[in-house]
């Protein structure tokens, strides 16, 4: 017997990413905290000396989908592909990450490598758990690009500037 239905796990995904999708027309990330339950935990890494750990849905909702999306908000990250280990109870979903702006020929600014993220299921519809990956020298690379063009937005001009962890 699975651990979740895989029915239930492929709705979960089916909602996610719709809202994932919906977020990235409005600028508004916050809404995808709903899917996380209230203790869930979701990390990235960035480098060999900082860890990004957000514990329990208020600092996810604060800091995942609030903070760290703050100049990102009219990005995309259009979902490509989705792997279900239902038995697990786990998901690999793989995604884009695509800027609002294009450049002067007009293609779109697009951070390089994979990106991704590994869920586990608490079901109810909910995440407990979630770890990122992506090219961070890659991500820097098309902001450090968008900066010389003068099409990189002030908050992530002041993020740079700040010497964000992002």
């Amino acid at each position: 017997m699975p651990a979740f239905a895989r029915t239930e796990l492929e709705e979960m995904i089916r909602r996610f990413v719709a809202t994932n999708d919906e977020c990235g027309k409005t600028g508004n990330w916050e809404p995808l905290a709903n899917f996380y339950a209230k203790d869930a935990i979701y990390t990235w890494n960035n480098g060999p000396k900082y860890e990004f750990v957000a514990r329990g849905r208020d600092e996810i909702r604060k800091f995942v989908f609030g903070t760290e999306m703050a100049g990102l908000e009219n990005w995309n990250y259009p979902y490509v592909k989705v792997l279900i280990d239902d038995a697990q109870g786990e998901v690999i979903g793989f995604w884009r990450q695509l800027a609002d702006e294009r450049r002067a020929d007009g293609s779109v600014y697009e951070i390089a490598g994979t990106g991704g993220s590994w869920f586990r299921y608490a079901g109810n519809f909910q995440w407990s758990w979630q770890r990122d990956f992506f090219d961070h020298a890659n991500a820097g690379a098309i902001f450090m690009e968008m900066q010389k063009n003068g099409q990189l937005n002030e908050t992530m001009q002041e993020r740079v500037r700040a010497g964000s962890k992002m």
